[in-house]
């Protein structure tokens, strides 16, 4: 049977692409989704991917996944014909008789390697059957690292196709409250704008990305292969000016120290440039240019040291100098004469750079020591271990090490170890047009130094993370995480002491808190803990010789088991439907192997196989099994049968839904299916009960009474103001929600009784001859004289609609509008809430959903307040409302006005019959 291979990845905090790209017409990613969630700053993310067989014979499908070099996978899953294949974490040696089979029979197998600055891959296969599906999910999560004052959540996206179902749904929680909220990247364009929403509610914040299949391809980064770009979601949480964010859950707690409030330290500071022959070309421009910028930089209280090194080491001046304008513009001169050439003699200018630091002591200052280089020792001593030895014997301690590897042709194994030796870090370079930022960048986090000799103290805890630290800069964050003893929080006492210029400095607070947060994941400040633990003991594995090493990578490795992380310590082993050949895949250090290593694929064994992934990676919870709308197969109907049933509504399985779709429903692809899971009815129009019709200019009529009338509450969210308005709607009227006449798209939504509720229907016309009648058990799809009821994660394409139904979720798509039908319950019962997640670009539009944010004016505060609202006062008062367009819903504050004075208008010109 001939076999094509389509290659699928995810890419970014998610990245799919498909390397090559088979016949649309043969196989389809029909749903694409990124789901991170961020609490604590620390962020999980799910990645579903679904992919189609169109052809009639099997083949091959590469699931390659890019992630963040910081990121840790922690579940690996795919879903092939109703089962799962789970990956289960291993010690690396119990893997290794799988790898040695593997290699013995040089079968090919997985690709791991660094992928550009921040991002690492690896892939499997799977063999799929004709008109098969298979579900890909991948689960990693990341300890954001605070910056420049901010944390930034990457996703990147690149389909290599457009993708019908493609969402992306960010939830930030800080219980800290979150300062500020943006959205950046490649993808935050004009064109894609519209398709982007974000909501900013004090401790939470929302950003959902849901372009159309034309947008994909219509960005400033898009083409007819989909998008190229990503979304980057920055923020910062507000702050203890004292003592920071401390949060429990269960037993473990994690303290988040960043003080702002602080003078900052004058700084002594040499720079060791590497000016050897490869350092030639663009390198020593953008080597000019960026130390030119940072001496711009200095501070007149700083003082500092200039030299360049190849096989001899050339001084600016001898000894560090103030940063005094004339010294600056003489260091300038001597930047802009660095002329590349020679060998490479790390040993000396390092040591030379520590000497001048070691000559210069100054009381009240801190002082630090960054060198930069693109190349291996290749003149005097160049035994990396010597060189390291000699160089943390005369640091001793007294400053951190930065080094900056430029390029690929270092061994930054080397600089990593040297700089972690001496309480530094070492930072890749990447020879690229922006290497110049990259440098400025790195020097930026490191410019201004705020506490030194930093020591975290908790009275009360145990099995701690590091508490000591040499620095602590400006907009940079401390974490510690630990376990309170014997869950005692009465005796639980943190404090924090450092050096702040000359003075001792204590940071306590008798009266702070720790916050719990027992409503999250009973294990999420646990696993923080876990993350930051091994992830600090892979650093001592590295440094550390002998008995320590062997120990700290032993507590790595059970810690690693325990909580199924995958590092270098341990492989993931994923079982795979009989027959497949084995993948094993292994991640390399950083600095190993620039473009990754093939390794070797082993034979098959007879029951099953098994893919064994082996990468520095971590991570945490699993995922929910797949959700599912009601069926609709137990509707009774006193007429009309279809598929041999009488009297009753059967569905429709396998081929027969297909023959269904393609000979009885017009417009319906075949190809367009989501999933085998679909069912189809079908019977006479006649047989449905009446729900309603939609006219294309709806008669007005007035509210309906009603015996016991309720009131449902509505939010109008404002932009820059710090309450939103809110007004209510009395009775079960049916509501304009959305008319678009120039798209011929009508949505009218049939309110509930239900005290607290929300919709009991939504109804959804497009020209005059397709319906979606919605409700909370069913998805009814009338075209002309054709009824189809719909259930279970399906996705089905009628001309330009799209719509998608989940368990509590229903996405529809017409053009380049996008709504979202959310299933919400309240006191057991079950209601509908729509919204709006993109407006189509056409202002020829109304309803409530199309209401635009309030703008008003407070301007009477006693004895009642007042709002001007476009020049009309209006009386408001204090009151709340429940978001439903958000999940989970919060509870706002908002100023209660009339209807009528929220909309502008009469309430009944948004009531239709």
């Amino acid at each position: 049977m001939g076999r094509a291979v389509v290659q699928m990845a995810l890419l970014g905090l998610l990245l799919a692409s498909a390397t090559t790209l088979a016949d649309k017409a043969d196989w389809d990613i029909y749903s694409f989704h990124i789901n991170s969630t961020v609490s604590s700053r620390y962020a999980t993310t799910v990645i579903t991917s679904r992919v189609a067989n169109r052809m009639n014979d099997s083949k091959e499908i590469e699931f390659h996944v890019r992630i963040p070099k910081n990121a840790f996978i922690s579940k690996f899953r795919m879903l092939i014909d109703g089962h799962f294949y789970d990956g289960v974490v291993k010690g690396k040696e119990k893997a290794q008789q799988q790898y040695t089979e593997a290699v013995s029979r040089g079968q090919s197998a997985g690709l791991v390697s660094s992928v550009g600055r921040t991002m690492e891959k690896f892939k499997t296969s799977v063999t799929l059957a004709a008109h098969k599906k298979v579900t890909f999910e991948l689960t990693y999560e990341e300890l954001l690292k605070r910056r420049l004052g901010k944390y930034e959540l990457q996703i990147h996206a690149r389909p290599m196709q457009p993708v019908k179902d493609f969402k992306v749904d960010v939830y930030i929680n800080e219980k800290a409250g979150i300062n500020f909220m943006e959205v950046k990247g490649g993808l935050n364009t004009k064109a894609l704008a519209n398709a982007i929403t974000r909501t900013h509610l004090d401790k939470q914040a929302w950003v959902y990305f849901y372009p159309t299949e034309d947008q994909q391809k219509t960005c400033d980064s898009c083409g007819e292969q989909g998008m190229n770009g990503d979304l980057v979601i920055v923020y910062d949480v507000n702050r203890n000016p004292s003592l920071g964010d401390i949060k429990k859950s269960g037993r473990y707690f994690v303290h988040h120290f960043a003080p702002s409030n602080l003078a900052s330290i004058p700084k002594n500071v040499v720079f060791v440039i590497d000016q050897s022959g490869s350092m030639h070309g663009r390198k020593m421009l953008q080597t000019r240019i960026a130390l030119i910028h940072i001496l711009s930089d200095l501070a007149e209280e700083d003082h500092f040291g200039l030299i360049t090194f190849d096989s001899q080491v050339f001084h600016w001046k001898r000894e560090l100098v103030q940063a005094t304008k004339g010294n600056l513009e003489s260091a300038k001169t001597f930047a802009r004469q660095i002329v590349e050439r020679g060998s490479t003699d790390i040993s000396r200018a390092v040591l030379e750079g520590t000497r001048m630091l070691n000559a210069h002591p100054r009381e009240g200052s801190a002082s630090l020591l960054i060198l930069l280089t693109d190349g291996d020792p290749t003149s005097g001593e160049t035994n990396p271990e010597v060189i390291q030895s000699n160089v943390r014997r005369a640091i001793a301690g007294k400053f951190p090490l930065y080094c900056l590897g430029f390029g690929f042709d270092v061994n930054f194994e080397f600089l990593e170890k040297m700089s972690l030796q001496n309480n530094g870090v070492a930072r890749r370079i990447y020879e690229d047009s922006d290497a110049d930022l990259q440098l400025t960048g790195f020097y930026n986090e490191v410019a201004t130094p705020l506490l030194t000799d930093v020591t975290m103290i908790y009275n009360g805890g145990a099995n701690l993370t590091e508490t000591n630290f040499s620095r602590y800069y400006n907009g940079s964050e401390i974490v510690v995480a630990g376990q309170i003893t014997d869950n005692d929080i009465e005796t639980f006492t943190p404090q924090v002491v450092a050096i702040s210029s000359n003075r001792r400095v204590t940071f306590s607070d008798i009266n702070a808190t720790v916050e719990s947060v027992e409503d999250a994941s009973d294990s999420s400040i646990q696993r923080v803990w876990a993350y930051l633990t091994v992830k600090q003991l892979l650093e001592k594995e590295l440094v550390l010789s002998g008995p320590e090493k062997e120990n700290a990578k032993k507590e790595a490795l059970d810690l690693s088991l325990k909580y199924s992380f995958v590092t270098p310590l341990t492989s993931m082993v994923v079982t795979k439907p009989q027959g497949e050949i084995t993948d094993v895949l292994h991640k390399p250090r950083e600095g190993k192997n620039k473009e990754g290593k093939s390794l070797h694929s082993m034979s098959p064994r007879k029951r099953m196989q098994s893919t064994v992934f082996s990468t520095s990676l971590i991570g945490m919870h699993g995922y929910r099994g797949p959700p599912r709308i009601p069926q609709v197969g137990h509707f009774s109907m006193s007429s009309g049968s279809f598929g041999g049933g009488s009297g009753s509504l059967n569905r429709l399985r396998g081929s027969g839904t297909r023959n269904w779709l393609t000979g009885s429903a017009q417009g319906l692809k075949k190809s367009q299916l989501a999933d085998d899971d679909h069912h189809a009815l079908l019977v006479s129009k006649a047989d449905v009960p009446d729900y309603g019709s939609i006219d294309i200019q709806p008669t007005i009529v007035s509210p309906r009474a009603t015996d016991a009338p309720l009131s449902h509450r509505f939010l109008q969210k404002t932009e820059n103001l710090s309450l939103p308005l809110c007004f209510d709607v009395t009775g079960n009227v049916q509501l304009k929600l959305l008319h678009h006449p120039s798209g011929e798209l009508f949505v009218n939504g049939q309110l509930d009784s239900v005290a607290n509720g929300g919709f009991r229907r939504i109804t959804i016309l497009l020209k005059t001859d397709l319906r979606v009648e919605i409700d909370t058990e069913k998805v009814l799809l009338i075209e002309g004289q054709r009824i189809s009821g719909l259930d279970r994660y399906i996705s089905i394409t009628v001309g330009s609609l799209t719509l998608f139904s989940r368990e509590k979720e229903i996405d529809v798509a017409v053009g380049d509008t996008r709504m979202v039908i959310l299933i919400h319950k309240e006191n057991g019962k079950d209601f509908l809430w729509p919204i709006l997640r993109q407006r189509p670009l056409d202002d020829n539009v109304s309803g409530i959903l199309a209401l635009k944010p309030a703008v008003y004016e407070e301007v009477q505060q006693s004895p009642s307040t007042r709002l001007k609202i476009k020049g009309q006062d209006y009386d408001a008062s204090r009151a709340s409302a429940v978001d439903y367009s958000i999940n989970p819903s919060p509870i706002n504050d908002c100023w209660l006005i009339s209807a009528e004075s929220a909309l502008q208008r009469s309430l009944v010109d948004f009531i239709v019959a």
